[in-house]
């Protein structure tokens, strides 16, 4: 049996981008790159994590300690409005 893979340094920086909430093309133009290219990421991490989407993906990054909960930032409450 080969050695499981790790993420590059790229992917987990997309998955922590996902993780906490933003769009492909969101993420890519924080990091300067295609949405395309950042579906190709997402797809390249999903194999080598066995995810078949987003949520699975980065519960299987945390479970293997390739995210923490550090990594994800809890949203600012928005205004009520009555």
């Amino acid at each position: 049996m080969s050695a499981p893979r790790a993420l590059t340094t790229r992917q987990r920086e997309v998955l922590v981008l996902v993780a906490n909430g933003n769009t492909n093309a969101q993420i890519g133009r924080c990091l300067g790159i295609s949405s395309a290219t950042v579906n190709r990421l997402l797809a390249n991490a999903y194999g080598v994590l066995g995810a078949h989407d987003r949520a699975q993906a980065v519960a299987l990054a945390m479970r293997h300690g390739d995210l923490t909960a550090d990594d994800i930032r809890v949203p600012a409450p928005q205004p009520t409005v009555v």
